[in-house]
């Protein structure tokens, strides 16, 4: 296993037997991806996107990232749930969470080769599939639907940022929860509620009366 595994916690390494599985889970992942943030992504672009992808495996409760360790990779997640925290005098702050076909990363450490401030953690069995930054980036220099691909990841991560930024100045706590319930209902379906209640900034005995109609 090669230094850069072993620094993000790549400890699960998808095994030989179970190759013909995962090669329809990828498949599937890339589809599901595609569907949701360039659905005209063709063909050649989905193999070529396959071949950048290294698979890693996780069990609940396992650290996928630490906070403090640059991170310049892309995650693309196969099956289960991650949140992305913060820990700030030894408090947990919920940032965000992806699930089935889903992308994430580490922004300013993949950007700006910094400090990455954000942990990442496996809520559920969890397969991911880890997207080199400087290969990506190098394969966008001659491939115009991989350029494509990595500007709309871009795009998507800068206006998610910005809706929550609005969101949790500006909305109320049941608006908060109600925008998570229909936007993303896995989240609702299969995080924990103290973790919920700390991605949309309100308490969990908040969220409780917000569940059961009391605010």
């Amino acid at each position: 296993m090669s230094n850069r595994l072993i620094e993000l916690d790549l400890k699960y390494l998808i095994n030989d037997k179970n190759k013909n599985m995962h090669s329809l889970l990828v498949k599937d992942t890339i589809q599901m991806f595609a569907n949701s943030r360039y659905p005209d992504m063709e063909e050649s672009t989905k193999v070529k996107l396959e071949k950048l992808l290294v698979p890693a495996e996780y069990k609940k409760g396992d650290i996928i990232c630490k906070q403090g360790v640059p991170v310049k990779d892309i995650f693309l997640v196969g099956k289960g749930m991650i949140r992305q925290y913060y820990v700030k005098d030894e408090k947990e702050i919920t940032e965000h969470f992806s699930y089935e076909g889903c992308v994430f990363m580490f922004i300013e450490s993949m950007l700006r080769d910094e400090t990455n401030y954000l942990a990442a953690e496996a809520l559920e069995p969890t397969i991911l599939y880890r997207i080199s930054y400087e290969k990506l980036l190098e394969a966008t220099h001659t491939d115009w639907g991989l350029n494509v691909m990595y500007r709309r990841i871009l795009e998507h991560s800068l206006v998610v940022s910005q809706k929550k930024a609005y969101t949790t100045r500006f909305n109320t706590a049941k608006e908060r929860y109600n925008t998570v319930l229909k936007e993303h209902p896995e989240v609702v379906k299969r995080a924990p509620l103290n973790y919920i209640a700390s991605y949309i900034n309100m308490t969990p005995e908040t969220l409780s009366r917000v569940r059961s109609g009391v605010l």
